[in-house]
């Protein structure tokens, strides 16, 4: 049995971030949808419904974070580490609705452009931009680490490239009042969306259904346990993760005829496991002669 495991508690250092993220998001967040009403820009309401669903993402992750440190009891003995990919998934559907809503409201101001207040639109934007990077900084450094905070993360990207958007936008309705460049953007931040919104998706869903974690290959870590000495045969492999960085393993290990022993075996097995593809929570079953029936198992 491997050790060390952490459990999900590697997150808590990215909660004072999500916090701060969380604070400034939200305040704008007020500003940008009573500014996107009072210039009647929808560029502007897109903004602001992307910001508001970085507003829930945010509460979301805080919430993960928090449940996640939480220690395994007697009915979840494996903590809540899951709570992670759950927060992802809630996040992902989030920006599909908003995006799709967005292009849906596009296609009517395509046929009757509103007038829009091009100058409340430019300085909306603009502070709305010093926000998104603000929160970017604050959240860059666990999007590598934590699939929750990088869901949050993604978002905030996503609104940093709609403020730039919004912001030229502004400027090309003031100088030339082609009103129809509101909606074309609103367009194209659902657009852009949309397609990281799929793999940020796929990768919580790839962690909900137990499936192998990115960066490992089945075939391959079955290939290094049957090549340990005094291994004969590997049945029953199942590697899946609790969250986005903690992989977990089960496996049987068949003894060969000149295995030393079921010990040095199992701890040969853990050890390389660990060096080799940095799994160190492992359950290795040791056996003299296979257990039988393993079918449907990997």
């Amino acid at each position: 049995m491997g050790a060390g495991h952490d459990h999900g508690t590697g997150e808590i250092k990215h909660e004072k971030p999500l916090w701060i993220a969380f604070g400034l998001t939200a305040v704008f967040l007020v500003a940008e949808v009573v500014g996107g009403i009072l210039t009647n820009s929808l560029a502007l309401l897109s903004d602001a419904a992307h910001m508001a669903t970085d507003v829930i993402a945010l509460a979301i992750s805080l919430v993960a974070v928090r449940l996640s440190r939480k220690p395994p009891d007697a009915k979840r003995t494996y903590g809540y580490a899951r709570m992670e990919a759950i927060g992802a998934l809630i996040n992902g559907v989030l920006l599909f609705v908003v995006a799709f809503y967005i292009l849906w409201e596009a296609v009517g101001r395509f046929r009757e452009p509103p007038e829009v207040a091009s100058t409340g639109m430019l300085v909306i934007a603009a502070l709305g931009l010093a926000v998104n990077l603000i929160s970017m900084r604050l959240l860059k450094a666990g999007s590598g680490q934590s699939l929750n905070v990088k869901g949050a993360y993604l978002e905030v990207w996503a609104d940093m490239l709609g403020s730039v958007g919004v912001i030229v936008a502004a400027i090309v309705i003031k100088l030339t009042g082609w009103t129809v460049v509101d909606p074309i953007l609103a367009v194209l931040i659902g657009l852009w969306v949309l397609p990281r919104t799929w793999t940020l998706l796929r990768e919580a869903g790839q962690v909900l259904m137990q499936g192998v974690p990115q960066g490992l290959d089945a075939g391959s870590i079955r290939s290094a346990l049957q090549a340990l000495e005094g291994v004969r045969e590997v049945h029953d492999l199942h590697v899946w993760a609790l969250g986005s960085k903690e992989p977990v393993l089960t496996a049987h290990l068949v003894l060969s005829d000149a295995a030393t022993g079921p010990d040095t075996v199992r701890a040969a097995a853990a050890s390389m496991l660990a060096r080799q593809f940095h799994i160190e929570h492992t359950t290795l079953q040791v056996e003299a002669a296979s257990c039988g029936d393993h079918g449907g198992h990997a």
